[in-house]
């Protein structure tokens, strides 16, 4: 059986034995090829030292559907450029409403490193593994304990980066900052013993914090002061800390949608972005600051993220926008229909609002039809995808960054 059956099987099959059986067996013919899953904590901790430059930021890239095809085509590209500084992540949302548990998201993006004949790490992360305000509210030490078992499940499939998100915990009602951050530093402290304590011998996993959710207000200094310095006293030296912090500067995540359905033009704060990854990096050694939701950001912007030191950017929906783009018309209203069928249009949004906020809720149910689309779309979507893939990495200037990569990162025992 060949490496694209074999990421049929695994994607198709929901007995879950089967599925981790299938992804040892990915994994360990990925392992035979010289690949191998790695944390990016080591080349980010020499950047906030300043012992390695900055001038270009790492891509973390959302694939919430033909993972393995989408995965392909960035290390396709990635070898061309000799491009080694860039990850392959999924949400703790995402995982849900696209139905891939670790093991399926981790065993695709291996298996498209082995067709591709990658060589080297392979940085994958589990973004926003984020506490749910409502449900921490009414149970807290059941959202708590949600949290630890997909911890737990993302170590054991190789997610060896994982972004802590409890900046929904933030209370702004309070005055004092510290106790605005408390309960937010109080979690990401704790979760990041949790993950110190099962992280595998020889790797220390990249852990990211958030100080304040995307969406909301702009992030300040004093507000990174407090978080982090909230967030040290409590790990008190006992282990190490976070890598990076992702802040708040002016981005929502798909964008702003207007009423007919195109995203509106976002104005992005780039001296924050500036002052705030400085600060991380001086004052904490971070690699710097993490900027969500840019995925939706014009062309012309991209180039700056290098240009103010961003570490590290998140890229996701305007993906997904291509698989949508490139979809049978009959599929996708059959799609479209279920979406109708199945959540509620909030007051005052069209249906062109909704159908562009709502619709990536409908790819897990239409998983199989997805990973079976003829060759001539998938084609498309790739051809699509590749030339975006080359523009954003020659933008952030993540190419030749391979040997600084192999200087940093190499595979545990």
């Amino acid at each position: 059986m060949d490496t694209e059956e074999q990421v049929m099987e695994l994607v198709f099959t929901s007995d879950t034995s089967e599925k981790n059986e299938i992804f040892e067996t990915l994994r360990d013919k990925a392992g035979d090829n010289g690949i191998f899953a790695a944390s990016i904590h080591d080349l980010y901790r020499a950047r906030g030292s300043g012992e390695i430059g900055g001038g270009f930021t790492v891509p973390a890239i959302n694939l919430r559907t033909l993972t393995y095809d989408l995965a392909r085509v960035i290390f396709r590209v990635a070898k061309k450029l000799r491009a080694g500084a860039f990850i392959l992540e999924l949400a703790r949302s995402e995982m849900e409403y696209t139905m891939q548990p670790p093991v399926e998201y981790a065993g695709a993006c291996l298996a498209a490193a082995t067709t591709e004949g990658w060589r080297g790490p392979v940085f994958i992360q589990g973004d926003h593994f984020q506490v749910n305000l409502e449900r921490y509210k009414t149970d807290p030490e059941g959202e708590t304990e949600a949290l630890r078992g997909l911890i737990k499940d993302a170590l054991a499939a190789g997610f060896y980066n994982i972004d802590i998100d409890s900046s929904t915990l933030v209370d702004l009602s309070r005055e004092d900052l510290k106790e605005q951050q408390r309960l937010n530093f109080t979690l990401c402290a704790e979760f990041t013993k949790f993950i110190r304590e099962r992280q595998p011998e020889g790797i220390e996993v990249s852990v990211g914090g958030e100080i304040g959710e995307i969406g909301g207000k702009n992030s300040t200094p004093e507000e990174l002061k407090a978080f982090m310095d909230g967030y040290l006293e409590i790990l008190d030296g006992s282990v190490e800390g976070m890598s990076k912090i992702s802040v708040q500067t002016g981005t929502v995540h798909g964008g702003v949608v207007l009423p007919d359905g195109s995203i509106a033009k976002v104005k992005l704060d780039f001296d924050t972005l500036k002052k705030l990854s400085k600060l991380a990096r001086d004052r904490y050694n971070l690699a710097g600051a993490v900027q969500h939701g840019a995925s939706t950001l014009p062309d012309e912007l991209f180039h700056r993220f290098p240009e103010v030191d961003t570490a590290e950017i998140h890229l996701a929906t305007q993906f997904q926008n291509m698989v949508f783009e490139h979809l049978p018309q009959e599929l996708k209203e059959r799609m479209y229909a279920w979406i109708k069928d199945n959540y509620e249009r909030r007051e005052g949004q069209t249906e062109e609002q909704f159908i562009y906020t709502t619709r990536k809720r409908a790819l897990g149910h239409f998983k199989t039809e997805l990973m079976e689309l003829p060759p001539t779309i998938k084609g498309a979507i790739a051809r699509h995808a590749e030339r975006k893939f080359m523009f954003l990495f020659d933008q952030l200037n993540i190419g030749n960054t391979m040997p600084l990569v192999d200087r940093y990162v190499t595979p545990a025992v």
